[in-house]
């Protein structure tokens, strides 16, 4: 049971492009701003990540960081693929 208002103001095109998309999933606006909001909130707090480590931890864990990357045949093969919207392409 829902029983927490959320209450916000939106520009009538906000308001248009919000019912638009919810409207192609099926949803109602509160459904799909709720949705979106609690999504865009687990993003936000799964990017923030708190670990703690004592001093010897500390000096390891930051001499890992600072040493040069290791060879990585597969990412050198990724990062020499050109991206298809960088290819020329022929004219017809």
């Amino acid at each position: 049971m829902r029983d927490a208002a959320i209450n916000l103001r939106a520009r009538p095109e906000q308001r248009d492009i919000i019912d638009q998309a919810a409207q192609l999933l099926g949803k109602n606006r509160s459904d799909f701003m709720l949705e979106a909001a609690c999504d865009r909130a687990r993003s936000v707090l799964l990017d923030q990540v708190f670990f703690q480590l004592d001093a010897a931890k500390f000096r390891e864990f930051t001499k890992l960081l600072d040493a040069p990357a290791a060879a990585n045949q597969g990412l050198e093969r990724l990062m020499a693929v050109r991206p298809v919207w960088s290819r020329k392409t022929a004219k017809s």
